[in-house]
C-alpha cells in the first residue's frame, strides 16, 4: 500500500454490519429488514404520505429496539473511536446506520449520511429534535406546535442522502478509506471507493464479514466479524505508522 504518514486523512464509511453484534439487526441479510417489509410500504415519501400510521409503527419499532438497553457499542465502534484520538491528522466517520452507537462509543467527527433514528422532523418548521418516544399523526412538533408534520429523522429511498458536499470533499483528500460493514450495492455509498481512489489515489480497505458487492474495487481486504477485524486492523495501523513498526498492507 502507499506510504501513510501520520498528518494524512482518513475516511471510514460504515454499515449494518457493524452493529449487527450489538444486536442490531441488518437490512440486506437473508433475515434481515427488508426480508420483512416491503420497501415500497415503510421506507419512501410516498409510504408515509399514503400511509403514516404504517410507517411511523415500522420506525416506532425500530426506534424502541435501540433503546434496548442489551444494544450498547461494541469493540468495532470503540477502536474506530480510539483512531480517531489517537490519529493526528483528519479521521471522518461518515455511517449509514440511523442508530447512535458510534457517537456512545466516542467517535465525534461523524457524519449520519442516512439520518439518524433518535432524532425527528417536522416538515412544517424544518426543526429537527431529539426523539425516543413514539411518533403519531397527532404528535405535535414542539416548535411550531403543529400536528402531523413530525417524521423520523431517516432518509427514505428517493431522498438525498444528508452531507453529500462534505462527504465528497472528505473522500478527494483522503490518504486511506476504510469501508466497514456493508452490502456494497446502495448508493451513492457504494461509490465512495471509487470515488476515494480516483480522486485522492487513496488506499482502500475492505473491513467486512464476507466480500462485498464491490470486494474487487478495494486494495486490501480483512474478512471477519467487525469486533475482530476492526480493532485489528486499527491496532495494526496505528502502531505501523506511529510507532515505526511493519506497515499496513503487508498481508491480507
Amino acid at each position: 500500500m502507499k506510504t501513510l504518514k501520520p498528518t494524512d486523512a482518513i475516511v471510514i464509511l460504515t454499515g449494518a454490519g457493524i452493529s449487527k453484534e450489538s444486536g442490531l439487526e441488518t437490512f440486506r441479510d437473508a433475515d434481515g429488514t427488508w426480508a420483512r417489509h416491503r420497501i415500497e410500504d415503510v421506507a419512501t415519501p410516498e409510504a408515509f404520505a399514503r400511509d403514516p400510521a404504517l410507517v411511523h409503527d415500522f420506525y416506532n419499532a425500530r426506534r424502541q429496539s435501540m433503546l434496548n438497553p442489551n444494544v450498547q457499542p461494541n469493540a468495532a465502534h470503540t477502536a474506530l473511536a480510539r483512531l480517531e484520538r489517537e490519529w493526528p491528522g483528519p479521521v471522518l466517520l461518515v455511517t449509514q446506520n440511523i442508530d447512535d452507537l458510534h457517537e456512545r462509543a466516542g467517535s465525534t467527527a461523524l457524519i449520519h449520511m442516512h439520518g439518524e433514528m433518535l432524532k425527528a422532523r417536522c416538515e412544517d418548521c424544518t426543526v429537527i429534535e431529539p426523539w425516543q418516544s413514539d411518533l403519531a399523526l397527532d404528535t405535535a412538533c414542539p416548535s411550531c406546535r403543529r400536528a402531523g408534520g413530525m417524521r423520523p429523522h431517516v432518509v427514505w429511498f428517493g431522498e438525498i442522502p444528508l452531507e453529500m458536499d462534505r462527504i465528497v470533499a472528505a473522500l478527494a483528500e483522503c490518504a486511506l478509506f476504510i469501508s466497514i460493514g456493508t452490502s456494497g450495492n446502495v448508493y451513492p455509498a457504494a461509490n465512495f471507493v471509487r470515488e476515494a481512489r480516483w480522486a485522492a489515489g487513496a488506499h482502500t480497505v475492505e473491513l467486512n464479514l464476507e466480500p462485498s458487492m464491490g470486494a474487487t474495487d478495494f486494495d486490501e481486504a480483512r474478512h471477519g466479524p467487525a469486533t475482530v477485524v476492526v480493532p485489528a486492523f486499527v491496532e495494526e495501523l496505528l502502531t505501523s505508522v506511529l510507532r515505526g513498526q511493519p506497515k499496513v498492507g503487508s498481508s491480507g
